[in-house]
């Protein structure tokens, strides 16, 4: 057996005992700690194995080009009752299907229709529905219908109407604009009281709060009204140095800044978040009040990786996620070691998204990529990975016309989800690490949080030591483990770094790494690390506002690792995570770069000096140490 074969039979079992998930039944656990009390119960009450078929209806296909001559005829076959046994067959238990692309509610009349049938189909051989709901515009049809959301749609931006990619025909909209919002509602309604549908798809969040679409005059306007309430006057000084916020407008940059030092810059992409998240409540609310049985999920896309969310996205991950009940990656990756020897996974997504207490919603079978695998083994893994870290969730297994022509191999994945759901079932993570995923750090700084972040959480993978990934707000409770990581995660308000020291002194251990707490929340330099007395160390020689060292040279962190008592804890401070050449050389944001660090052995070692080299599950199978050869 090579060790892509052993790491196909062993992921969902070994790799995902030993990477902090519990496969021994229901545990009560505090990382669910964000979980709506109020999610559907029906998400938890058995396996969710999904197919789609969302965008494959001929007004879509047609205007978007490209569609083959027998079009109608792959419709058809996907809306009969041969699909959905077929489906049924297979162990599906969820379809996602096509409802309001955007091109208006009169304009998609016919296939809404169909949705109607379809929905009565899958109902009636116990599948239950969920439903697309896009965030652009049709305008060509849409404005036919509704003239007056002609205020909804974002203006030009740098000279270039907000389009969704090169599909022209899909206008962007600020989402907040009263109108659009009702209209969405009477769209919801629809949906839920006239359809009778389990799940609200909302598509494309990741771009909902991107910078073009917040130019539009009312998120202007909004965001003046936004800064006024959160800050007085004596405040907003302080903050912004001025008091007069009439001139106060929607930033336009042409490039992504690399720190985000600039206070309005900081509070434009705060502002976007809130409103994003603020957007999802209210739809969650509605949907709530029309059917408490019905889900949400949105499509943040990318999960969580080392892209910078907050500028790009306008998202704070967290947040998000605790607004709507699961949420969609599409990290376009194929799990498993690539040609280049990197061990390539949606683990931090997953993980992630179980601390919150959420479903991942992700392609498991079918979806390729080409990061020139040597076996044809990526969705296989795929499966696994979500069997394992997932909530309840094997993921979209194809679409609605390839649920028939199913090979054995996915089918066989799919009965062992169901046949042992029981080991799955509400299983939280045993975790002896928690892994600090610092928005402020990973919002405003450059690509150093990210990296460290990456590649610390590379290290706990392939070292497979119990750990979970946590965010700011799990800082206040940190008594369920016995070590915190936080790889250079370097943006801490007062309050976490008191909470991060009273952890230690009461008898817990820090791994801290670079710049750790050498920044407020608003990454305002200190004078020293605020846990200095923790990590034995001095910060470096602050060289002014302004200049190139800020975030850069100022970071040159050198000495060796220390390693102190503090309390009745211990800390271990490493100056720095080298990043291997082969990792600096590519894009930083693309997860398949990610080797071990250059000074792996040392993070690793430091770790588990910290856990006396014994953490609370082991596999004893010496072939898992693979990932080292």
């Amino acid at each position: 057996m090579n060790r892509r074969e052993f790491l196909g039979t062993s992921i969902a079992a070994g790799l995902a005992v030993n990477n902090g998930l519990s496969l021994l039944g229901q545990q009560t656990s505090p990382s669910s700690a964000g979980a709506s009390s109020t999610a559907p119960s029906w998400l938890t009450e058995g396996p969710i194995v999904f197919a789609g078929c969302w965008d494959d209806f001929p007004l879509y296909q047609r205007r978007l080009g490209g569609a083959p001559v027998w079009l109608d005829d792959l419709y058809r076959k996907q809306c009969s009752e041969e699909t959905i046994l077929n489906m049924k067959k297979a162990g599906v238990t969820l379809g996602i299907i096509h409802f309001f692309k955007g091109f208006g509610l009169e304009a998609e009349q016919e296939h809404i229709a169909q949705t109607r049938v379809l929905t009565k189909l899958m109902k009636k051989h116990g599948i239950r529905v969920g439903v697309y709901v896009g965030s652009t515009f049709g305008y060509e049809t849409f404005l036919v219908e509704k003239p007056e959301a002609a205020e909804w749609l974002v203006p030009d931006y740098m000279g270039h109407p907000v389009y969704y990619g090169d599909q022209t025909f899909r206008r962007r909209v600020y989402m907040m604009h009263p109108g659009y919002r009702e209209y969405i509602k009477k769209v919801l309604h629809l949906a839920i009281v006239d359809l009778g549908v389990d799940l609200i798809h909302f598509d494309n969040t990741s771009q909902r709060a991107q910078a073009d679409v917040f130019q539009h005059p009312l998120a202007i306007e909004d965001f003046r009204k936004y800064l006024a309430k959160k800050y007085p006057p004596s405040e907003m000084k302080l903050r912004l140095g001025i008091t007069d916020i009439r001139y106060v407008t929607a930033p336009r940059l042409e490039h992504d800044p690399k720190f985000l030092n600039d206070p309005l810059l900081q509070e434009w992409a705060l502002f976007r978040n809130h409103q994003l998240v603020s957007y999802y409540k209210e739809m969650q609310a509605y949907v709530r009040s029309l059917n408490p049985a019905v889900a949400i999920d949105n499509n943040p896309s990318t999960g969580l990786g080392a892209r910078n969310l907050m500028w790009s996205q306008g998202m704070d991950y967290a947040q998000l996620l605790g607004a709507v009940d699961a949420a969609w990656t599409e990290e376009g990756i194929d799990s498993g070691v690539n040609a280049d020897g990197v061990l390539v996974s949606r683990i931090r997504t997953l993980k992630a998204a179980t601390t919150l207490g959420k479903h991942i919603f992700c392609y498991t079978w079918g979806a390729r990529g080409n990061w020139g695998f040597a076996e044809n083994t990526g969705s296989r893994l795929q499966m696994a990975e979500s069997m394992a870290y997932n909530k309840n969730c094997l993921g979209m297994v194809g679409n609605f016309n390839a649920i028939g022509d199913l090979e054995d191999e996915p089918l066989q994945y799919i009965r062992f989800f169901h046949e042992h759901f029981e080991f799955y079932r509400d299983a939280t993570p045993r975790a002896d690490v928690a892994l600090l995923y610092s928005t402020p750090s990973m919002g405003f700084s450059g690509d150093r949080p990210a990296s460290a972040f990456m590649l610390a959480s590379q290290m706990l993978i392939q070292a497979q030591i119990p750990f979970e990934i946590i965010f700011d707000q799990h800082l206040s409770d940190l008594s369920r483990y016995r070590a915190l990581f936080i790889a250079d995660q370097e943006c801490l308000s007062d309050q976490q770094v008191e909470a991060i020291r009273s952890f230690v002194i009461a008898g817990g251990s820090l791994i801290a790494t670079g710049h750790t707490s050498l920044y407020n929340e608003r990454r305002e330099r200190r004078v020293d690390y605020a846990l200095a007395d923790c990590l034995g160390v001095k910060a470096p020689i602050w060289s002014g506002a302004g200049r190139p060292e800020i975030g850069e040279a100022d970071q040159n962190v050198t000495g060796p690792t220390v390693s102190k008592k503090v309390g009745k804890g211990f800390a271990v401070y490493i100056p720095e995570i080298r990043l291997q050449k082969y990792n600096i050389s590519e894009n930083i944001r693309n997860q398949r770069v990610w080797k071990l660090a250059e000074n792996n052995d040392v993070l690793r070692k430091s770790v588990e000096s910290v856990l006396a080299a014994r953490p609370s599950i082991q596999i004893p199978d010496p072939r898992a140490q693979f990932y080292y050869d």
